[in-house]
C-alpha cells in the first residue's frame, strides 16, 4: 500500500483502486480542526483527477471514526480572528458536503469507532456507509448547549426518519452501528474484525462497474430528488444522451450486444464484461 502524500493530519493511502483517505489525529479521536479541513479538501481534489483511485473509502486512524468539529482549535481558536474563522468554514462545508456530495466516483464511509456531531456530514455525504457493530453515533450539541449546526440538521433530514432525527437531536442520546444500521443511517454494520473487508468486498464490486455510469447514476439520482417529475424527466433524458456521447466504453452499446447477440451477459447477474473487445 502506498500512500500518496504527507498531510499534516490526513493520511491518503493507494491499494488497488481503492484510495484509503484516513483523518489522522487519533490523540482527538479524529476531531476536525482547521488544519484538517484544509488537507481533507486538498486530499479530495487530488484524488478527483486520480487516474488510479476508482473508490475513495474515508475512516479515520485509532478507534475513532471522527468526534466532530474540534471545539478548542475550530470554534474557540478562531473567536478573534474573523478570516481564519472564514476559511475554516468554507473549507469545512467544501470538503464534507458541497465536494464529497458530488464527488465523481462512489464514496464509502468505513466507521470504525465514535462519530459525533459534525461528522454526520460526511457520514451522509458518503454514498455507503459501512460501521463496526460497536462504533458509537451521537448527536450531542443539545447536551452542552447548542444544536447540530452547520448542515448536519439540513441532511439529517435525507437520512433519518422524521421522529428517529427528533429524537437523538433533541435527548443527544448515543446509538451503536447496530441501532444505526436498524435507522438507515449506514448501509449495513459487522464485527469490527470484519469492517475492512467488508468495505474492500463493497469497492471491489463498484470497480467492476463502468466508471462513466457510476458518475452519472449517483448525479441522478442525487439531483433528481429535488425536481418535480417533469424537471426530472427532461434531466434524465438530457443525462442519458450526455452519457452515450462521452462513455469512453460505449458501455451501453457493449452491455446490449453482449446480451441479445452473442448470448454471453445477464444483466441481472452482473456487470457486463468490460474487457471484451
Amino acid at each position: 500500500m502506498a500512500e500518496v502524500k504527507d498531510f499534516k493530519t490526513v493520511k491518503v493511502e493507494k491499494d488497488q483502486g481503492i484510495a484509503w483517505v484516513i483523518l489522522n489525529r487519533p490523540e482527538k479521536r479524529n476531531a476536525m480542526n482547521p488544519q484538517l479541513h484544509y488537507d481533507m479538501l486538498e486530499a479530495l481534489t487530488e484524488l478527483e483527477v486520480d487516474k488510479d483511485s476508482k473508490v475513495v473509502v474515508i475512516t479515520g486512524a485509532g478507534p475513532s471514526w471522527c468526534a466532530g468539529q474540534d471545539l478548542r482549535e475550530y470554534f474557540r481558536g478562531t473567536d478573534t480572528n474573523p478570516v481564519e474563522r472564514r476559511k475554516a468554514s468554507w473549507a469545512s462545508q467544501e470538503w464534507r458536503w458541497r465536494r464529497l456530495f458530488t464527488f465523481p466516483k462512489p464514496t464509502i464511509a468505513m466507521v470504525n469507532g465514535f462519530c459525533f456531531g459534525g461528522a454526520f456530514t460526511p457520514l451522509i455525504a458518503c454514498d455507503f456507509a459501512i460501521a463496526a457493530e460497536d462504533a458509537i453515533f451521537g448527536l450531542s450539541e443539545i447536551n452542552w448547549g447548542i444544536f447540530p449546526g452547520g448542515l448536519v440538521s439540513r441532511v439529517l433530514a435525507d437520512a433519518m426518519c422524521y421522529r428517529d432525527a427528533m429524537w437523538y437531536i433533541m435527548t443527544g442520546d448515543p446509538f451503536d452501528g447496530k441501532k444505526a444500521a436498524e435507522l438507515k443511517l449506514i448501509n449495513y454494520a459487522v464485527p469490527k474484525e470484519q469492517l475492512r473487508d467488508e468495505t474492500v468486498k463493497l469497492a471491489k464490486k463498484l470497480m467492476e462497474k463502468n466508471p462513466q455510469v457510476l458518475r452519472a447514476a449517483k448525479e441522478v439520482f442525487k439531483y433528481c430528488r429535488n425536481m418535480d417529475y417533469n424537471q426530472a424527466e427532461e434531466y434524465m433524458s438530457a443525462k442519458g444522451t450526455a452519457l452515450r456521447l462521452t462513455d469512453p466504453e460505449k458501455g451501453r452499446e457493449t452491455g446490449m450486444k453482449q446480451f441479445l447477440d452473442e448470448k454471453t451477459y445477464r444483466p441481472g447477474l452482473g456487470a457486463y464484461n468490460r474487457e471484451a473487445k
